[in-house]
């Protein structure tokens, strides 16, 4: 309801208001070899990082053997690249300085991205109390914060000449503060007090989106221009699956030590072990009425201090959640912070005015 109306009005305006451009037609040569060679790449990186720690152990051999069939897929496209005749992704273009730390800081922006985008709703619903529906709402203010942020760098890219380093310098500053105000972040926190952290997050982000894909089609040829804008997506979209990642791994293991480290003597005596493994695994009773009306008949059982009971687990579950999601924000934070330190080393050129 919400999609269908914008992308109803965007296709008119695409239709009645995009200029009618006609490139000159050139032959050419499609790499499939390469293609392949990308895609085996890319599909057992991102099944092995989807499925570690999920379906099998990070040290399994079917996730081991993943990731080095996807290493060796990696030498091989680099080979076939480097001798292609038209090259899907031409390598060359990663000597470039501008290239090569925009790509940098762009896959160490997605980290931090998509950290945000998982975890905030997970945050408000989990921890906050917020309803699912609500949870997801509150990334509202984060994507309108990203689109001021976006307008606004994109106006002064464009009016001082593309001054990438400081306006970088900016973004992934206020975007590392925002990271850094949510990791500590606690249950008393109020959902005012987060909305304001998010948003300062999202405008950081909205500032440093365009700086990055700008200077990158401003250093290239024009006819690789597609390639390159390409090469720079596709390094976020990496960036944020490897986070994730790696993000989810963080949060398991420190929910999992803090709620054994917190859970009362007296609730653990009455969960059978096998309901606190699940708990563990996977903490439904914050965010599933269901799965939280199945653990209130374990305890309405037990009468009136089954009830006390049931508080102080679901208490422990809050706290152990807020804990580990405010240790993936710091971990966020640090990666943020990286990029600021690689962002220095960008090269600044000037806009060009014409192809």
């Amino acid at each position: 309801y919400i999609n269908i109306p914008f992308g109803i009005l965007i296709i008119l305006l695409f239709i009645f208001f995009f200029p009618h451009v006609r490139p000159e037609v050139i032959k050419r040569k499609i790499d499939y070899p390469g293609m392949v060679a990308l895609i085996l790449t890319v599909v057992p990186l991102l099944l092995a990082l989807s499925w570690a720690g999920v379906e099998y152990d990070w040290l399994s051999p079917q996730i081991l053997g993943l990731f080095d069939f996807s290493a060796v897929m990696f030498l091989v496209f680099v080979l076939i690249e480097s001798y292609a005749e038209e090259p899907i992704l031409p390598l060359w273009i990663f000597r470039d300085r501008v290239v090569s730390v925009s790509s940098a800081v762009t896959f160490l922006l997605g980290f931090g991205m998509f950290t945000a985008i998982i975890f905030v709703p997970l945050y408000f619903q989990g921890v906050l109390g917020s309803s699912a529906t609500a949870s997801g709402g509150f990334l509202t203010p984060m994507m309108l914060g990203m689109v001021v942020g976006g307008v606004i760098s994109g106006q002064i890219l464009s009016r001082t000449g593309g001054h990438y380093r400081w306006q970088g310098l900016v973004g992934i500053g206020v975007m590392a503060l925002g990271t850094y105000l949510l990791s500590g972040m606690a249950m008393g926190t109020t959902h005012a007090t987060a909305v304001l952290f998010i948003v300062i997050t999202g405008f950081g982000l909205g500032i440093t989106m365009p700086i990055y894909t700008i200077a990158v089609q401003n250093a290239v040829p024009y006819r690789i221009m597609g390639v390159a804008t390409a090469t720079n997506q596709f390094f976020r979209s990496i960036g944020g699956v490897l986070g994730l990642a790696i993000a989810g791994s963080v949060l398991n293991n420190r929910f999992t030590s803090e709620f054994v480290g917190g859970l009362p003597q007296g609730v653990q005596s009455v969960m059978p072990s096998g309901s606190l493994d699940s708990i563990m695994d996977n903490p439904q009773a914050l965010v599933s009425p269901e799965a939280l009306e199945q653990l209130s008949q374990t305890f309405q059982s037990l009468g009136e201090q089954g009830m006390i009971l049931l508080d102080q687990l679901l208490t422990t579950l809050r706290e152990a959640l807020n804990s580990a999601i405010t240790e993936v924000f710091f971990v966020s934070f640090c990666v943020v912070g990286a990029a600021l330190v690689i962002n220095f080393f960008i090269k600044e050129i000037p806009l060009r005015k014409h192809l």
